[in-house]
């Protein structure tokens, strides 16, 4: 009985006693593993690629604020991807690389062509969708005519290969007097950009070039000092405007968003912004038709090697 008693009583100590405290759970750094990646980083930027019209530095400054909306109306990272050429320019956007570009006009001439480049829209300044080669001399340059043959024997800046204003058509005006550029002039470079081309004719690096209006006007405008130093002798017929255009493989949804919102951007005070910043009244559609003075020029010079 008392052997029983005494059970009792352990049971009874043991019942009230004080649980220990369950120990810290132990972490090893080795073991810690990156918190999950946010949504929004998985999400693919829209890249854009903008042919060298003007220098990389000038583009990138020119264009932000437009780059910008389309970030902000897409709900998407936008990506500037630049090239030195235009025909690496089309080369992004045939292999879809690039989702959109803005292009020569004989390189959107010649990617139609090759790949089925597809127009998007088309800029409009001062009311227009057209634009000139102009054929620019130092102000003191002894070129007394309107013509090119001033410049025989002297040095000569192109812009890009595949240029219309800056190396078809001044192309095309020499093999009118019965020549190619390299006998008629003394030496020729290329600039790779209107704005450069320009600059190398008012420091006197070039005795004449041959340079997008659109580009000529923005940059005096911008400078006038820079008016000051050169002057225009001649002016081509009028060709289609430079395009925005896409590669055949974009998916329609998004060739149809991106249409909407540039043709939207006159009616929108931030898009209005991103227009003024590179010189544009707003979008509109054009019709492939407006490149066929562009097509017959460059049939009419045939194939224009580097």
């Amino acid at each position: 009985m008392r052997y029983l008693s005494f059970i009792l009583s352990l049971l009874l100590l043991a019942s009230c006693a004080v649980p220990p405290e369950p120990s810290a759970p132990v972490i090893h750094l080795s073991d810690l593993k990156p918190l999950p990646a946010d949504p929004s980083d998985d999400v693919v930027p829209l890249r854009v690629a903008v042919a060298a019209v003007i220098s990389p530095k000038g583009t990138a400054e020119s264009y932000q604020f437009l780059l910008d909306y389309l970030s902000q109306k897409l709900d998407r990272p936008v990506e500037l991807v630049q090239r030195r050429t235009y025909s690496e320019v089309n080369d992004l956007v045939e292999s879809g690389y690039v989702d959109v570009a803005f292009v020569c006009t004989s390189a959107y001439v010649d990617g139609n062509e090759k790949f089925g480049m597809e127009l998007l829209a088309a800029p409009q300044v001062n009311g227009e969708t057209v634009y000139y080669s102009l054929l620019i001399v130092p102000a003191d340059s002894p070129a007394q005519t309107r013509s090119v043959a001033d410049l025989r024997g002297r040095v000569f800046a192109f812009t890009d290969p595949m240029s219309n204003t800056g190396r078809v058509y001044p192309t095309y005006l020499v093999q009118q007097l019965g020549s190619a550029p390299d006998q008629f002039f003394a030496r020729t470079f290329f600039t790779y950009s209107h704005d450069d081309a320009i600059r190398a004719v008012a420091d006197g690096l070039a005795d004449g070039a041959a340079v997008d209006s659109l580009v000529y006007d923005f940059a005096v405008a911008r400078d006038p000092a820079l008016g000051e130093k050169i002057r225009v002798i001649h002016r081509s017929p009028p060709f289609g405007i430079p395009p925005v255009v896409v590669s055949p493989t974009v998916r329609p949804q998004l060739k149809a968003e991106l249409q909407s919102i540039l043709l939207g951007m006159a009616d929108d005070p931030q898009g209005q912004k991103g227009l003024q910043t590179v010189g544009v009244d707003k979008f509109v559609l054009i019709d492939d038709s407006a490149y066929d003075s562009a097509r017959n020029l460059l049939a009419a010079v045939g194939p224009v090697s580097p």
